[in-house]
């Protein structure tokens, strides 16, 4: 009989873009690999790639207590049916239901994949903190479990996981960031002939630093810098922090800036930018600063946790403090005006990608945390 791998992750284009190459792995050392996610466009994707789907109801931000009670219990329902041999647990919600159900359930090995801290631990007020002391005990009962391997992707993260209780030590495991392939990321040299570009790619939250990068943008602009500017991602408005289509008419009004959407060829979006920028308040290990780098591109990003575990400082790229735009924007101007540096951070960048960040790393890393159970 074929073993068992059930991955729970929260949207169906998050599995496809952070863990389909390692499914495929999975499914070719002779897994049956079940998907369970929320409903969506990417579903049929998903079932192509000859996997079985399970929908599970999940809101995304949704505090209602019976909501989130009826997920919890459709998790337990899921993987008590499926009995897999490894359950992987992907995102907040997931790694918090799944690890507590699987409390319940028979299934050996837990595989719990924290790819970042996110807005449990960035907010403020009095609400966040009753919310943070919540998720923390959360945390906890998920998983300190013997069966449980906790995935961080910074060391930030994991001390502060251990430092809460919230895991043992000898639980956890780094693995930096979700791998990327080499081959489609692949670095050609500059545009060095035309106005530099400078490209914002990420979700459009206002925690990825989206107010201070519209804000150095205009600050570079008064200052008559010579450079064009882009806004590459789509909105996401289940998420607090996104911004919202107002927001986007406003930018497309500012000078040199233009508002792409999303893109779903991104190795083409770095290929035509110059510098690319993250001013982020906190991240996992963020997968477009490693894309970026693999293209041959600078980068500048800020100083937190998981931006500043993506690049190395100087040589790959630029970090910045948080929440400082007059900071982000003389970061650009330098690499907008300083040519030759940013050619020689952009090939540090693409060794940087092949040495820690090539995907099969990543899948290398992973299939050993499975076989733990055999």
């Amino acid at each position: 009989m074929k073993l068992k791998i059930l991955y729970i992750i929260n949207e169906p284009w998050f599995f496809l873009s952070h863990r389909l190459p390692i499914a495929i792995a999975a499914q070719e050392q002779g897994y049956a690999v079940h998907v369970a996610t929320r409903n969506g466009a990417a579903v049929q994707e998903i079932i192509n790639n000859g996997f079985v789907h399970h929908e599970i109801p999940l809101s995304r931000n949704g505090s209602s207590i019976p909501s989130e009670l009826n997920s919890l219990l459709a998790f337990w329902k899921l993987i008590d049916n499926i009995k897999p041999d490894v359950l992987h647990l992907v995102t907040i919600k997931p790694v918090l239901y799944g690890g507590i159900a699987s409390r319940f359930t028979s299934v050996n090995k837990v595989v719990a994949a924290v790819s970042g801290l996110g807005t449990l631990f960035l907010a403020e007020g009095v609400k966040a903190d009753l919310k943070r002391k919540i998720g923390v005990g959360l945390y906890r009962f998920a998983l300190r479990s013997k069966k449980t391997t906790v995935i961080l992707q910074n060391p930030d993260d994991k001390q502060l996981l251990i430092d809460l209780k919230a895991v043992k030590a000898e639980q956890t495991t780094l693995i930096r960031g979700s791998g990327i392939d080499l081959s489609t990321f692949q670095s050609i040299p500059e545009n060095l002939n035309d106005t530099p570009v400078v490209t914002f790619a990420a979700r459009l939250l206002f925690d990825k630093g989206l107010a201070e990068y519209i804000e150095a943008i205009r600050l570079l602009n008064k200052k008559g810098v010579v450079a064009n500017y882009q806004i590459v991602g789509d909105l996401d408005l289940g998420n607090n922090t996104s911004a919202t289509e107002q927001d986007i008419e406003e930018w497309k009004a500012i000078p040199n800036l233009v508002v792409l959407g999303y893109q779903k060829d991104m190795s083409t979006v770095f290929r035509d930018s110059n510098v690319v920028v993250l001013p982020s308040y906190r991240e996992g290990l963020p997968k477009v600063l490693i894309e970026a780098a693999a293209c041959g591109r600078a980068v500048i990003t800020t100083d937190v946790p998981g931006c500043r575990d993506a690049i190395e400082e100087n040589k790959t790229g630029l970090l910045v403090p948080v929440k400082d735009s007059k900071e982000l924007a003389n970061a650009i101007e330098k690499l907008v005006t300083d040519t030759e540096l940013r050619v020689e951070m952009g090939i540090a960048g693409r060794q940087l990608a092949e040495r820690e960040f090539a995907i099969e790393k990543v899948i290398e890393q992973h299939l050993s945390i499975y076989q733990q159970t055999n």
